[in-house]
């Protein structure tokens, strides 16, 4: 049985529960969940081990007991948004330059205790909405720049990047503010469709 870990922050959490496993929240890890169950039955199991708040750092500070320990054949990470969001609102954030360093020393550390391990890595993303049309122009630029620093961590060690922003970019228009990421953050059912569509296409290349 091949073992799928979602790793990164509320995105992926989506409302999982911590005591039943099989309840992994509404969002793209359930819906990569049910069309792979449903497509090879029995062959993955699968694990989400997102955390609602979680920077870089964070995710990188329980890297033992919810990455290593559990010895996943393949992980994707999501995570950069509240590294910029906590550094407008609490001044607590990471600096492109501090995230990307951390997100090197968190796939080294990772590869170093399971050198068979593939690990994709998915691009944070931003629209506008009411959790961010205060800052926009700042929320837009950082996340853009935090971005660009997850895909450079991508190419350094030769993994996937899933591309998602220019994709939302795209839908954006085609729908009210908030269709697809409810606060332009977090995403609507139709934002992790987008998700999970990328995310099954990436995984199909490893």
């Amino acid at each position: 049985m091949q073992t799928i870990l979602f790793q990164g922050d509320s995105i992926t959490d989506a409302g999982r529960s911590r005591e039943i496993e099989r309840n992994g929240g509404w969002g793209y890890a359930t819906l990569v969940k049910a069309q792979l169950g449903y497509e090879d039955p029995g062959k993955y199991q699968f694990y989400n081990r997102g955390v609602g708040g979680d920077r870089i750092v964070d995710v990188y500070a329980r890297m033992n007991t919810d990455i290593i320990q559990l010895k996943p054949d393949v992980m994707s990470i999501l995570a950069g948004v509240n590294d910029v969001w906590s550094q407008i609102r609490w001044e607590n954030g990471s600096s492109p330059e501090k995230y990307g360093k951390i997100y090197s020393m968190l796939i080294e550390e990772v590869k170093e205790a399971l050198p068979d391990i593939k690990i994709m890595i998915l691009e944070p993303f931003v629209l506008r909405g009411e959790a961010t049309n205060e800052f926009w122009d700042r929320f837009n630029y950082e996340v853009r720049a935090i971005a660009a620093k997850a895909k450079e961590t991508a190419q350094k060690y030769d993994l996937p990047f899933i591309e998602l922003q220019h994709l939302f970019d795209e839908a954006y228009p085609l729908a009210p503010e908030g269709y697809w990421l409810g606060d332009g953050v977090h995403p609507a059912a139709p934002g992790h469709e987008i998700i999970k569509r990328e995310w099954i296409k990436a995984f199909k290349t490893l």
